[in-house]
């Protein structure tokens, strides 16, 4: 009869997951060039309409598997900030798809409607910008610059759409958001241009992207005195 001493404990191993490739860079690439294509249309240079395809697809739709990507890697500010800001995009298409193929829908946003609804969406969107411009800081300099840049473009976008919408159709509002886009637009494409190049020549940093503004410090425990 076997014995417990006979009885081989039994090994359980726990395979951690391989590790994927940073998706910042993509999801930054594809925000980067959605709102170029958008804020140079704000901006006049840019025809209108054509930015709605990169807005369903590379901003919206990639931009949102990179943040499923970030819950991957368990980076909840990357996974919350590609993923929400993959849904403005494809939200907006959508929105102004709608408005241009659908007689019913377009019906509803004559006049002043459909200024006045853009910026209320745009405005829902700067409250969400504002809290994730505060915890940027504990990224890096070139993160905090694109959510401070983008804070700038929808406030001023916010404030042309209003305008339009009380009849100031030819307001420079919208105009001068479109060149901070624009400027929004640089600094992300240099944030994902450093993720690409850092990371394939890592752990040398070629491109810096500036150290975090503030780094929050758990306090120390405090000693239990009996």
């Amino acid at each position: 009869m076997a014995t417990v001493a006979d009885v081989a404990p039994t090994r359980i191993v726990v395979e951690s997951a391989a590790p994927v490739a940073d998706p910042a860079p993509l999801g930054l690439a594809a925000f980067a060039l959605t709102t170029f294509v958008l804020s140079g249309h704000n901006a006049t240079f840019i025809p209108d309409l054509i930015w709605v395809g990169p807005a369903l697809v590379y901003g919206g739709l990639v931009q949102f598997a990179a943040g499923m990507w970030e819950f991957r890697n368990r980076n909840v500010f990357g996974a919350t900030a590609f993923s929400t800001y993959g849904g403005f995009w494809m939200s907006l298409g959508i929105f102004v798809t709608l408005a241009v193929v659908s007689k019913t829908f377009g019906a509803a946003l004559a006049g002043a409607n459909l200024p006045n609804a853009v910026a209320w969406f745009l405005l829902a969107f700067a409250i969400f910008n504002t809290y994730m411009l505060l915890w940027s800081t504990q990224v890096s300099v070139a993160v905090f610059l694109v959510f401070l840049t983008l804070e700038a473009t929808e406030i001023l976008l916010v404030i042309g759409n209003f305008d339009a919408a009380h009849g100031h159709a030819n307001n420079g509002w919208t105009h001068l958001g479109g060149w901070v886009g624009i400027a929004t637009a640089a600094v992300a494409w240099y944030a994902s241009a450093a993720g690409v190049i850092n990371g394939m020549k890592a752990p040398a940093a070629v491109l810096p992207v500036g150290a975090p503004l503030h780094v929050h410090r758990r306090p120390m425990p405090r000693r239990q005195h009996a």
